[in-house]
C-alpha cells in the first residue's frame, strides 16, 4: 500500500491485488467512505479504468460499477487499486 498527501487535502492509495480480492476491496473501500475515484491498472501501469465516484452514491447506483469491476477482474490476474479519497 502506497499513501500520497496533495495540498487539496486529497489523499491516494495504491493496493497491489490478485483479480479475485479486486471487488471485495472497492466495496470495503466505498463502505468506509470518502472515496472520490477509483483506478484500476494492469501489471504494466496502464489505466485500465477509472470510476469517478459522487458523494451520495450508494446502492443500486453501484451495481453498474461493480459488474465493471467483477468483469474486469475476471479478466486480469493481477491489479493495482488506485484510491483517491478526500478528508
Amino acid at each position: 500500500m502506497t499513501t500520497n498527501t496533495t495540498k487539496d487535502r486529497t489523499r491516494t492509495e495504491e493496493f497491489k491485488l490478485e483479480g479475485g480480492k479486486v471487488l471485495a476491496k472497492i466495496k470495503d473501500l466505498i463502505h468506509q467512505g470518502n472515496i472520490r475515484r477509483i483506478i484500476l491498472k494492469n501489471e504494466d501501469g496502464k489505466t485500465l479504468i477509472e470510476i469517478p465516484l459522487t458523494l451520495g452514491l450508494v446502492g443500486a447506483a453501484l451495481l453498474p460499477v461493480f459488474a465493471a469491476v467483477g468483469a474486469l477482474a475476471a479478466l486480469v490476474t493481477r491489479l493495482t487499486l488506485v484510491v483517491e479519497k478526500t478528508e
